[in-house]
């Protein structure tokens, strides 16, 4: 051990003392294992491995152990569900500390009145769906498809789209108020929340200081608590799904059907993607949760015989389908709802659609957050590496021929590593989102191995590394970023991968790195993020 090696060591041991003492010993984490876990997202890539992990259990102790660790000299790097895959919650440097947010998980106040609710940050999207399913009420963005997972905080920090995105936008629009903590342990709010006689209910009290605070990836501040607009749950909702023989008629389909901004819920699979969601199947159990949530739900199904038309049509929907659309639609009663999805029914079959039963939105409604075994891994444990990309709407089919013909290109080196590849469209507001993701057979890591259910941890954990095909991926999956960014693509978690300074016009990059040096000067709040720090 050099004496550069053991002084670090000794400032980590003697930070950690203080963060002990401050947040209790069993919310602070030193041990080899912990710190490797904490180094690794979903991209199988690491930059360093941080040197302590905390888990405060409330703000006051946030701000107090985030204060302690920066006035030593250690970075902090905020985490929540940990299910991104853009190295955002990574630790850029060694001499860091990992601010583990998921104890953080009370839900503060609904407000009934004023239509807003106060969550801390570590609150999933499923836990905070089902505490406002119970009183008719939803946030408008209300989720994603891992939201037994994903925390509201780190949604927002990242951004993310799918449940309610086709009209209401992204999980930063729902967003009414934040209380940060800076770099300096201060906490910050924002909106009305910072008028001192006022409430969480309003944004735009002056300048939108809660929008400097959104998408961040956590370079400027660690979110504490957030308000949220309520809205009440529609009383009606209607489901459809449409097949296509190509992607440009899915394409011109989605795209117009996201101009009417009729749909709550409007995503596309393609035939890879089709197959997966056959063969991935459901458990026993999970069969008979789903079912019994869409009977007592009310809503898009009528008695015992539709239930079983779903269980029979669940896993033979897409058979024979090359691309696939589904929809969902919000009413305030059952004709409203019907008449908007005629609409989406007539541009569908002017672009050469057929109907499908509507099974899989149907299930997806009433059941919204799957397993994250599903989300995670293919149908045989295989690996899945997604990305993304935004455009608008007229650039959409360009997209999806540029990212078809990259692919192309590189299908024998692919086919000989085993690598396939499916894509999700989704609509979001007026923005197309493009998905491609990879999958191939690889050791599954502890990550993905601590959130996946018992019973296939122990089938697919002794699965066997794959360097040759990692590496392959990790080299396409940039090929098709770098791809997008010639093609004006912007992006969500944009964390540590996605390039973004180069693509910001030089008057806009300078005042962000502005803001970064005002809240942040030494640059110990998440370093890397965004490229800054």
């Amino acid at each position: 051990m050099t004496r550069t090696e053991d002084a670090a060591g000794a400032e980590a041991r003697e930070l950690g003392e203080a963060l002990r003492r401050l947040l209790g010993p069993d919310n602070v984490l030193d041990d080899t294992e912990a710190r490797e876990f904490f180094a690794q997202d979903l991209s199988n890539r690491r930059l360093a491995r941080p040197a302590l992990v905390i888990q405060p259990e409330t703000v006051e102790d946030l701000a107090g152990a985030v204060r302690t660790a920066t006035g030593t000299g250690f970075a902090v790097v905020p985490r929540g569900g940990g299910m991104s895959y853009t190295l955002g919650y990574l630790p850029a440097v060694e001499k860091s500390v990992s601010v583990d947010l998921r104890k953080l998980d009370r839900i503060v106040e609904i407000n009934t009145d004023d239509m807003y609710v106060i969550v801390e940050a570590g609150v999933t999207w499923g836990q905070l769906h089902a505490a406002l399913d119970d009183i008719g009420m939803r946030t408008p963005f209300w989720g994603t498809l891992s939201g037994y997972h994903a925390t509201v905080g780190g949604s927002l920090a990242q951004d993310a789209a799918l449940f309610g995105s086709g009209q209401f936008g992204t999980a930063a629009q729902s967003a009414l108020g934040l209380e940060l903590v800076l770099a300096n342990g201060e906490i910050l709010r924002t909106g009305s929340w910072a008028n001192r006689r006022s409430t969480p209910f309003y944004r735009h009290w002056g300048p939108d200081l809660t929008g400097l605070f959104l998408a961040d990836t956590g370079a400027l501040g660690i979110k504490a608590r957030i308000s949220l607009q309520l809205v009440r749950q529609p009383p009606a909702m209607a489901a459809a799904s449409f097949g296509f023989n190509t992607f440009e008629e899915l394409v011109a389909t989605q795209t117009e059907v996201t101009r009417m901004r009729v749909a709550s819920e409007c995503f596309g699979f393609d035939p890879y993607f089709n197959e997966g969601f056959e063969a991935s199947g459901i458990t026993l159990s999970e069969g008979f949760e789903i079912l019994g949530k869409i009977a007592g739900s009310g809503r898009g199904l009528r008695g015992l015989g539709d239930l079983f038309r779903v269980t029979r049509a669940g896993k033979r929907v897409l058979r024979k389908v090359n691309y696939s659309l589904h929809v969902t639609v919000d009413g305030h009663d059952d004709g409203a709802a019907g008449r908007m999805m005629d609409s989406i029914r007539r541009v569908a079959r002017e672009n050469g659609a057929w109907e499908l039963t509507n099974a899989i939105p149907t299930v997806m409604r009433a059941h919204p957050f799957r397993p994250i075994r599903s989300n995670l891994l293919g149908p045989k444990g295989q690996l899945w590496m997604p990305m993304h990309g935004i455009f608008p709407l007229s650039r959409a089919q360009a997209a999806v021929d540029a990212t078809e013909a990259y692919l192309a290109e590189n299908r024998q080196r692919m086919d000989e590593h085993g690598v396939t590849t499916s894509y999700l469209t989704a609509a979001s507001a007026n923005m197309f989102l493009l998905e491609p993701s990879f999958y191939w057979i690889d050791a599954l890591g502890p990550l993905r191995l601590s959130v996946i259910e018992p019973e296939f941890q122990e089938k697919w954990k002794t699965i066997g590394a794959n360097p040759a095909a990692r590496d392959l991926v990790i080299e396409l999956r940039q090929g098709i970023a770098d791809l997008h960014e010639a093609l004006g693509a912007v992006q969500q978690q944009i964390g540590k991968y996605y390039a973004f300074s180069r693509n910001m016009v030089p008057e806009s990059w300078e005042l962000l790195q502005g803001l970064k040096r005002q809240l942040d000067p030494r640059g110990l709040m998440n370093p890397g993020a965004l490229g800054l720090g």
